[in-house]
């Protein structure tokens, strides 16, 4: 963990296969980095019961919910979370501690998950793609006001064809991404 003297920090929450070390959440990081925030990246996440979700999902929020504690206790100020898929089954956390939120891909096919984002009071950023199973653009534009919703990308946010497309939609998100955080989190 960093721990730049701001008062500002953010948790990175990885998806099930998606690491802190992903596009997504590496420039997210140096993001959050370069405005001089704490940063408390979750690696991995330790799941055990198989394949049984409620498990996994009391898992996930245990873990974000004990990074949040610590950033807290460190910064004195609530964190940013950044979440990544599985990671936004930590969305009832956020919702229970009024904190704000940047989701990648999340599971918006869970309900646990959009009851969460739909009772959330800190405002959230929801980026996601058009042929991703997970997401729900309607339901996100519903949610929030901040949402990116890249056209054909899926659920890691790649799009068919050049590779150079797929840089183009992450820096689409990170362009979100940084305005969030400059005009929402930290204006």
């Amino acid at each position: 963990m960093s721990h730049p003297g701001t008062g500002r920090s953010a948790v990175l929450a990885p998806g099930g296969t998606y690491g802190i070390d992903g596009p997504l959440l590496m420039f997210a990081k140096l993001a959050v980095s370069r405005r001089d925030a704490a940063t408390h990246p979750i690696t991995r996440w330790e799941l055990s019961g198989g394949n049984d979700f409620a498990s996994h999902r009391r898992q996930v929020e245990a873990q974000v919910s004990a990074a949040v504690d610590e950033l807290t206790a460190a910064t004195r100020t609530p964190p940013l979370v950044i979440a990544k898929s599985l990671g936004s089954l930590a969305a009832p956390v956020v919702a229970d501690r009024g904190l704000t939120a940047i989701w990648f891909t999340p599971l918006m096919t869970d309900e646990a998950t959009m009851a969460a984002l739909r009772r959330a009071t800190g405002p959230f950023l929801l980026a996601g793609g058009t042929a991703d199973d997970f997401w729900d653009g309607q339901a996100a534009r519903s949610l929030t006001p901040h949402v990116v919703e890249i056209e054909d990308a899926d659920h890691t946010l790649f799009v068919p064809g050049p590779l150079s497309r797929s840089a183009t939609a992450l820096g689409q998100v990170m362009t979100a991404v940084e305005d969030f955080l400059d005009q929402i989190v930290w204006p």
